[in-house]
C-alpha cells in the first residue's frame, strides 16, 4: 500500500472509531448522570473533530507542488496538528470548569456505573488498535498530523482507563465525589498532551530548525564524504514542512576542484542524506573555499598568470 494511501486509510478509519464512540459517550453519559463519561464524550468529539483535520490535511498534503504552492503542501499537515493541539487545550479546560462547579456548589452526582464501565472498557480496546496504527503510519509516512491523531487517541484511552477504574471506585465505595475529581485529573493529562502537541506543530509553521541530532548528522555525511569539501560555517538551513525535511546547504571546494568532481561529491552527499531521511528535499550552493571580499581578485591574477 502506498504512503498516500495508507494515511487517507488510517485518517479515514480514526474517524469512523471517534463517530461511535463519540455517540456512545453521549448516551451512555445521559442514561447515567456521570460527569465524567459526560467529558469522555465531550473529549471524543474533539477527537472526531481532529480526525476530521486529519483526513483533509492529508488529502491536501498528498497533492503536488503547484504554481500557487511550488514548495507543495506540506504546511497543510502542520496547520492541523496546531489546530488538534489548541481543540485538546479548549476540550480539557471545559472539563475542568465543569467538575469544578460540581465540586464547589455539590450538585446532585447520582450515577449509573455498569453502562459507563463497559462502554468505558470498550473505548480502551478500540483507541489502542486505532492509536496504534496512526503511529505506526505517522512514524513510516513523517506525518505530524497523523502523530497528532495517534496522540489524541492515546491521551483518550488513558482517559478512558481513568474514567472506568472512577467507576469501579465509586460502585465498590459508594462515594459520588469520586466523579469530578477524576474527570479534573483526566482534563490535566488532556492538557499536557494538548500542550505538546501544539507547540511541535508551532515549531513546524514557524519553520523551527530541525533537531541538533538531525543537523549533526548531516554534518558528519558531509565531513566523511570527501577531503575537497567542507561546509561553510553557519550554512545549514533545516526545517521540517509536513512530512517532509527541507534541507539547505553551502558546500565549500578546494579551488583545484574540478565541475565535474564537485557534481559527484555533492551527488553523494545527497544521496547518504537521503538514505538516511528517505523523505526530504535538499539543495545545495557549491562555491570554492577562497570565496570572499578577494576572491575576484585572487582568481583575475591566477588567470593573467596562467595566460602569460
Amino acid at each position: 500500500m502506498q504512503a498516500n494511501t495508507k494515511k487517507k486509510f488510517v485518517a479515514g478509519l480514526s474517524i469512523t472509531s471517534n463517530v461511535i464512540l463519540s455517540v456512545l459517550k453521549i448516551i451512555t453519559g445521559i442514561l447515567s448522570g456521570s460527569l465524567s463519561i459526560i467529558s469522555e464524550a465531550i473529549h471524543s468529539l474533539s477527537d472526531f473533530l481532529a480526525s476530521v483535520l486529519t483526513f483533509f490535511s492529508v488529502m491536501k498534503s498528498s497533492q503536488p507542488a503547484d504554481s500557487d504552492h511550488p514548495y507543495g503542501h506540506g504546511k497543510y499537515e502542520d496547520m492541523a496538528g496546531f489546530i488538534e493541539g489548541i481543540l485538546i487545550i479548549l476540550a480539557a479546560l471545559f472539563i475542568i470548569w465543569e467538575a469544578s462547579k460540581k465540586i464547589i456548589f455539590g450538585i446532585n452526582m447520582d450515577t449509573e456505573n455498569n453502562i459507563g464501565i463497559a462502554v468505558m472498557f470498550l473505548a480502551v480496546v478500540l483507541n489502542i488498535f486505532v492509536s496504534s496504527l496512526l503511529f505506526r503510519v505517522a512514524k513510516e509516512t513523517n506525518s505530524i498530523s497523523l502523530y497528532a491523531d495517534g496522540q489524541h487517541l492515546r491521551t483518550d484511552v488513558y482517559s478512558s482507563l481513568g474514567v472506568m477504574l472512577g467507576l469501579v471506585l465509586i460502585k465498590i465505595t459508594g462515594h459520588s465525589i469520586l466523579d469530578p475529581v477524576i474527570a479534573i485529573l483526566v482534563a490535566v493529562v488532556i492538557f499536557r498532551v494538548g500542550y505538546s502537541i501544539s507547540k511541535k506543530a508551532g515549531n513546524s509553521l514557524l519553520d523551527h530548525s530541525l533537531p541538533e541530532e538531525n543537523i549533526n548528522n548531516i554534518k558528519q555525511i558531509i565531513k566523511g564524504c570527501s577531503a575537497n569539501v567542507t561546509l561553510k560555517r553557519n550554512s545549514i538551513k533545516a526545517r521540517q514542512v509536513g512530512p517532509t525535511k527541507d534541507i539547505d546547504l553551502i558546500l565549500q571546494f578546494n579551488e583545484n576542484t574540478s565541475i565535474c568532481e564537485c557534481h559527484k561529491i555533492c551527488d553523494e552527499i545527497e544521496n547518504q542524506i537521503r538514505t538516511l531521511y528517505p523523505n526530504c528535499s535538499i539543495s545545495i550552493h557549491a562555491e570554492p573555499i577562497c570565496y570572499g571580499r578577494n576572491c575576484q581578485k585572487t582568481c583575475e591574477k591566477q588567470t593573467n598568470t596562467a595566460e602569460t
